[in-house]
């Protein structure tokens, strides 16, 4: 049986009360969206297991492929919020983390992609589409450039100050 101190981020002692009560927060979220994860999991496996078993789901119709696939993107969404919150439970990373928002938002979009029937959107629901993946895109490569550059500088400044010891 896992101890609740191995759970509990290693500098809880001198963590702040809100730092406390954060890190709380996020483990409880964590242990949630698992049990989503979990029965969303077993929901598709017996879904998409029984279908074929009984011959209910062809695999290569059309609207059954977009939602399997449509499901086991949602699933891997979960899979990457909840990887995220393991970071903040351990105190590794700060509560929010502009770039995997980004992509989760990203892995969204696609999945929206995934199950979008093209004979009934319109054009203006994927122009709407096409231009929140392009927005996100680039703020998400923009923050890539800047992170980039950061630790770029930084691995210079700290080369600078090697150099002359």
């Amino acid at each position: 049986m896992m101890r609740l101190q191995s759970l509990l981020p290693k500098q809880w002692s001198i963590m702040t009360f809100y730092q406390r009560f954060e890190s709380v927060v996020a483990f409880a979220l964590t242990l949630l969206i698992t049990l989503v994860i979990l029965v969303a999991t077993f929901r598709l496996l017996v879904g998409v297991v029984g279908g074929l078993v009984f011959g209910a789901l062809d695999p290569l119709d059309h609207k059954v492929f977009q939602n399997v696939f449509g499901e086991i993107m949602t699933v891997l969404i979960a899979l990457e919020f909840n990887h995220t919150l393991q970071y903040v439970v351990k105190r590794q990373q700060s509560i929010i983390q502009m770039k995997v928002i980004l992509l989760i938002a990203l892995l969204a979009v696609a999945r929206k992609f995934i199950i979008l029937d093209l004979k009934e959107t319109s054009a203006e629901i994927m122009l709407g589409l096409a231009a929140i993946t392009l927005a996100l895109g680039i703020v998400y490569w923009l923050l890539r450039e800047r992170d980039d550059r950061l630790r770029q500088s930084q691995g210079l400044a700290a080369w600078r100050t090697s150099s002359f010891k």
